[in-house]
């Protein structure tokens, strides 16, 4: 090689370098700092953004403090479940910033401008793009925007109308029903015993999803919801690892079992799917399941807009959506229903009213859908738990573009926090009672409540409001109805009080109760 030739090397060589540098200085440090001046200009105070991580290792160091101590036995419960928000707004007010990795995220508390990021400018704000280790573990409805959203919304939410889900009610008792039989079992002979109801009210829910949504029992899908399980603790375990470039791609322990736990999985669902596409095709009717029903949809837009593009859903796209039916189907309702016991054993003369009301509706005989929409103290009760201890504690959403926010013009990249646990426990909004438990909030309904505010909203609000709601508070008033016709129950001395979020709020060791036979 000549000495020009090699000098030319050099060159090109230290261009390329420089090149990368400059971009990877500009991604990790330049573009962050544009945007914390940007927003500061503004009058959006708050942590001061460092490099790579942000502040990530104070939020983990504050959750780990906070899970250490559990807290007295009250509904105060904000500080232990998102204390690193609860800080950073109480140190730099209601609309401030924090860092996750290189994203700047602004905490918004005002019911106007949540309205307005849900509502009145839908469409203006995403929901936030999950990391590829995420988006491995769940798509679906949840994850998906603009045309491919409103196609898959279409196509599931006739599954979900009232008139489904009353064919469903027979799964919610089947279901019930069994719950009540191995609990009568282990009380038989001493007339009362100490469970931990979290794992089996995750079992009741796991089973009612399996029936209600593919027409099997829990046993069948049990190794679906473990797969799931595992594949949730893998990614909660990696979080800290999210924001380097790479992480995913390298051949660690965690990153191997994500990748079998996903082949497995898809493996069972596909097998799941396949058969019932086959018994549809063949003219067969099928049961009045979620993925029945689903996959009707699907078959009857594709025949009719067969000649057209992006019709219908893929057989991928259905399994990521018996994913989501899976894990929100289980999920959130099991802890819902959790902390309803627990707040219950906590106030027994709520207990006592939802059951006189439950006894003066049905007896002992089965629930029925009429019946259950007429129990008025056992919906305050269920709106209340919700309000309390929502099972999701924050939503999020960004900015794909300048967007303009009340007086506040966002930039593209900015991840916006919406905490509703804090709204549901605000002193502005609810009074100075807020943290205490309270149903008869709720007796004029959620308007009345809420004074027309959006103060109140468990499973979000807007065009994106959780489609499986109905599904949600049917189950729950069905398993809580049977529970109170055949048990009392009140907190174990062992029960600690210490709610936690994984994915959704749960009580961090158990929830321990001891249950009588009525």
């Amino acid at each position: 090689m000549g000495e020009l030739e090699f000098m030319d090397w050099v060159v090109i060589s230290s261009v390329l370098i420089l090149s990368w540098v400059a971009i990877v200085l500009y991604w990790i440090w330049w573009r962050p700092k544009k945007l914390e001046q940007r927003l500061k200009q503004q009058g959006i105070k708050g942590h001061p953004y460092r490099l790579l991580f942000g502040n990530l290792r104070e939020e983990m160091r504050l959750e780990k403090e906070a899970m250490a101590k559990p807290i007295s036995l009250s509904h105060n419960i904000v500080p232990r479940v998102i204390p690193f928000v609860h800080q950073t707004i109480q140190n730099y007010g209601r609309m401030s910033i924090s860092w996750f990795g290189r994203t700047p995220r602004v905490y918004i508390t005002d019911p106007e401008l949540i309205k307005e990021i849900l509502f009145t400018k839908f469409g203006h704000f995403e929901r936030p793009k999950p990391n590829p280790l995420t988006k491995s573990f769940l798509r679906g409805l949840l994850s998906y925007e603009g045309e491919k959203w409103a196609k898959h919304r279409r196509l599931i939410n006739g599954a979900f109308h009232l008139e489904k889900l009353k064919r469903m009610l027979p799964a919610f008792y089947a279901s019930c029903s069994d719950l009540v039989t191995r609990w009568d079992s282990l009380i038989a002979s001493k007339g009362s015993c100490e469970l931990d109801v979290q794992p089996e009210l995750q079992c009741l829910t796991g089973d009612i999803i399996s029936r209600a949504a593919f027409g099997s029992s829990y046993e069948e899908g049990r190794r679906v919801f473990q797969l799931l399980n595992e594949q949730l603790n893998l990614v909660i375990q990696s979080a800290m690892y999210y924001c380097i470039p790479g992480f995913r791609f390298l051949p660690t322990k965690r990153n191997n079992r994500m990748k079998e736990t996903r082949r497995e999985l898809r493996t069972i669902l596909e097998g799941i799917v396949s058969k019932r596409e086959k018994v549809i095709k063949m003219g067969e009717t099928t049961t009045d399941d979620l993925l029945g029903l689903l996959l009707e949809s699907n078959l009857k837009e594709i025949q009719e807009h067969g000649n057209l593009k992006n019709v219908g859903m893929s057989i991928d796209e259905v399994i990521e959506e018996c994913k989501l039916f899976y894990f929100a189907g289980q999920e959130t309702t099991s802890v819902f229903l959790t902390w309803t016991m627990v707040v219950l054993s906590m106030h027994s003369e709520w207990q006592s009213r939802a059951r006189e009301e439950v006894i003066q509706v049905f007896g002992k005989n089965k629930p029925d859908f009429d019946g259950l929409n007429q129990l008025k103290i056992v919906t305050m009760i269920l709106y209340e738990v919700l309000r309390l201890y929502p099972p999701a504690t924050i939503f999020g959403r960004h900015t794909y573009k300048e967007v303009r926010l009340g007086n506040i013009c966002l930039p593209m990249g900015v991840h916006l926090s919406l905490p509703i646990i804090l709204l549901h426990h605000s002193h502005e909004l609810w009074g100075e009672d807020a943290q205490e438990f309270k149903p008869e909030r709720f007796s004029e309904g959620v308007s009345k409540a809420t004074k027309n505010q959006l103060s109140f909203f468990p499973f979000s609000w807007g065009p994106r409001i959780c489609i499986g709601q109905n599904f949600a508070m049917i189950e729950a008033k069905m398993a809580l109805t049977l529970i109170l016709q055949h048990f009392s129950f009140h907190l174990s001395p062992s029960y600690t009080h210490a709610p936690h979020t994984v994915a959704s709020l749960h009580p961090q060791h158990g929830a321990q109760i001891i249950l009588r036979k009525l």
